[in-house]
């Protein structure tokens, strides 16, 4: 229900302030470029410098702009389970299909704690739930043996990887057996985990190049490997651009060397470095998105 292309939106600013033209623009020009579906309000989104008003009507202009066109699964992460229920529940209210929700940062909690955060979250919403495992944000692993416990409940359908390891990610699809939809978070890994058996990308790099990553993981979804790989090599060097430093710093440089937005970040989030604008424009024209 949820595999294919999902595309981690920017949030552009403007100002200050939420840019929702530009954003009604963005999302249409994902609808275009093929994409499955939409994740606002997630890390890419810059959503930890958002307030509850801009987070909800970040949320609400996509669900009105995706017009069920395609899937829109909100971000609505918290490490306070009491606010993550919250933004979960608006979510579902403005007729989001799904939620993802990054594991709790910070508190650190233990494997069971995960459990019981999620858990909490199905029961209070019913609406689906992604897990987001990212170890590198959260400090915090969450183990195949954790998600396999989780996938039991009937409104947890599936987990955002980016742990990093092809061996963590096939223990975690050997034990879910199909119980739990196991989408890419590293836009470089994606090719990989769909060849162990992941069902697609929740990316970055779709932002500029749409098509591209659609083209990859469509051809990869069709055991066609070979065109696959093509595309991987083809998307590299930008993904590579994407990621010199932490997103989405570079990714809303690009987006604003073609035109779509200011770029406009938010403190602490300071613009992309001189050598990395060169580096990430010079991608952006070798691969022919930027003129």
């Amino acid at each position: 229900m949820f595999e294919g292309t999902y595309t981690a939106i920017v949030t552009p600013f403007r100002d200050g302030k939420v840019d929702e033209k530009a954003l009604r623009a963005l999302v249409r020009e994902q609808i275009a470029g093929g994409v499955d579906g939409l994740v606002p309000c997630g890390s890419t989104g810059e959503s930890a410098t958002m307030n509850h008003a801009e987070h909800e009507r970040v949320i609400a202009i996509t669900i009105e702009e995706a017009a069920g066109k395609v899937k829109v699964m909100a971000g609505t992460g918290s490490n306070n389970t009491a606010e993550a229920i919250s933004l979960t529940s608006y979510a579902k209210r403005a007729g989001a299909d799904a939620a993802l929700l990054i594991s709790p940062y910070y508190n650190k909690p233990t494997q069971a704690g995960h459990v019981a955060h999620y858990r909490a979250i199905a029961d209070a919403t019913g609406l689906p739930l992604f897990v987001y495992n990212i170890p590198g944000r959260t400090g915090v692993n969450m183990l195949p043996e954790t998600l396999a416990e989780m996938a039991e409940h009937p409104m947890i359908v599936g987990v955002k990887e980016a742990s990093g390891s092809l061996d963590q990610i096939s223990r975690l699809i050997q034990l879910t057996g199909g119980k739990m939809t196991v989408l890419s978070g590293d836009d470089s890994l994606t090719l990989p985990m769909m060849a162990v058996g992941a069902h697609g990308v929740i990316a970055v790099a779709s932002n500029v190049w749409p098509s591209k990553v659609c083209e990859m993981v469509r051809a990869a979804r069709a055991d066609n490997f070979e065109k696959a790989r093509a595309c991987h090599y083809e998307l590299l060097p930008v993904i590579q651009a994407l990621f010199t430093e932490t997103n989405p710093i570079p990714v809303k440089a690009a987006m604003a060397m073609l035109g779509k937005m200011s770029g406009e970040l938010r403190l602490p989030l300071t613009p992309v470095t001189e050598p990395n604008r060169v580096r990430l424009e010079a991608a952006l024209r070798n691969a022919k998105i930027l003129e």
